[in-house]
């Protein structure tokens, strides 16, 4: 059944030319992709005899407002699950986050043997096949700098080579790779995992900013959760964050959790750079759940007032973000809501390079979240082998 929600706000990006941001506004979904946006009445006469109309503001109250559902390119995990522990839990964990909001996601996986690795790939691609909204693979390691590991283990870390790189590559769903460019045989190992197809982004990484730079040239061209697990931005020593900022081929994660960067700092990198700066979680087994005990990879964390840090230390292992509650947490911070839209969308997309995903635009996927005037998730729109729309309370939504 195809869908036509009205009577909302319609918040999105476009792939070209400025976001929209309608009052009164109207979208309708058909066939897995979006048919139409308009605004007024204009929905009457879109509609057919197959569509189910769903009045936004009957549904979400006052405030009303649609959007492209979330897409997440920098997730561990959720529920109590972690993305490295089998397909049932990459479905558990993805559920949950698709519960609130996010239709699309790269599962992350952090620092491990090539061997473990490779058999935990080889969940992830099973998921891409039987469950909608799994965009691929991030591995974020092994090749990370032990000056900079954060929360992966430092035995875990290696130098990249053909031998370590390519057994990985060859498992067909690596989206995205961090390495940390400084390493021995670094530039050559981002060249080669450019020229495969996946994103290559820098992070964990004691790189100046000559060795980003040099990164950048060999194909680079996105920055891992910016500012954490690197050096600072100095004004003698730009950096990583500096070079990227400066250059308009990069791309820079930012975790909107007040933890991993003071709200301040994240209003400085989307004015920066407003069509650059994507929106992640970084989320791990604790999000969509409570403080306790969880694991991030071997390491035990410990989820305290809603931080994860590894047990012991004040090392952030993480964040419990859902990315729903990093778009409240960066409007709330002063971010307009149409640029949070589009750095939880189409940007991350875009970063990914995952084609027609994000954005309310004809013959995009038909992906949509209506949220009441709080932003609190009301309802769930996803495209996927089935044409199931998901809904946080449980009801299925045909699209």
């Amino acid at each position: 059944m195809n869908t036509l929600i009205h009577s909302v706000r319609v918040v999105s990006a476009l792939p070209a030319g400025p976001a929209i941001d309608l009052a009164d506004g109207w979208v309708h979904l058909a066939g897995g992709q979006v048919r139409a946006v308009g605004t007024g009445d204009a929905w009457r006469h879109a509609r057919d005899d197959d569509t189910r109309v769903v009045d936004g503001t009957a549904e979400a109250g006052p405030g009303a407002t649609l959007t492209p559902g979330l897409v997440d390119i920098h997730n561990h995990g959720g529920a109590g699950c972690s993305f490295d522990d089998g397909l049932d839990a990459v479905a558990a964990a993805a559920a949950a986050h698709r519960a609130d909001g996010t239709t699309r996601l790269v599962a992350s996986l952090v620092s491990a043997p090539v061997a473990l690795l490779r058999d935990q790939l080889a969940a992830i691609a099973l998921a891409c096949r039987r469950l909608p909204g799994i965009l691929g693979a991030h591995l974020e390691g092994p090749f990370l700098s032990p000056l900079h590991a954060g929360a992966h283990a430092p035995e875990a870390l290696l130098r990249p080579t053909p031998e370590l790189i390519d057994p990985l590559l060859e498992t067909g769903v690596v989206r995205q790779m961090t390495i940390a460019p400084e390493l021995d045989g670094a530039p050559a190992a981002i060249a080669r995992i450019v020229a495969h197809g996946t994103v290559v982004a820098i992070g964990h990484t004691h790189s100046d900013a000559a060795t980003a730079r040099a990164a950048i040239d060999a194909g680079a061209t996105l920055v891992t959760h910016a500012f954490n697990a690197m050096l600072p931005l100095h004004h003698r020593a730009p950096g990583v964050v500096g070079v990227a900022l400066a250059d308009p081929r990069v791309m820079l994660e930012a975790i909107p959790d007040g933890v991993h960067l003071h709200d301040d700092v994240l209003g400085l990198l989307l004015r920066a750079a407003p069509d650059r700066v994507v929106l992640v979680t970084d989320a791990m087994a604790a999000a969509a759940c409570g403080d306790g005990a969880y694991r991030l990879g071997g390491k035990e964390v410990e989820v305290r007032d809603g931080v994860a840090r590894l047990r012991g230390s004040d090392t952030i292992a993480g964040s419990t973000l859902t990315l729903a509650a990093g778009l409240r947490h960066a409007t709330a911070a002063g971010i307009p809501l149409p640029q949070a839209v589009s750095a939880a969308t189409l940007l991350p997309a875009r970063a990914i390079r995952a084609g027609s995903v994000g954005a309310f635009a004809p013959g995009y996927v038909a992906d949509a979240v209506l949220w009441d005037g709080s932003l609190n998730v009301r309802e769930v729109w996803q495209d996927g082998p089935s044409g199931e729309g998901i809904h946080p309370r449980g009801r299925a939504r045909d699209v």
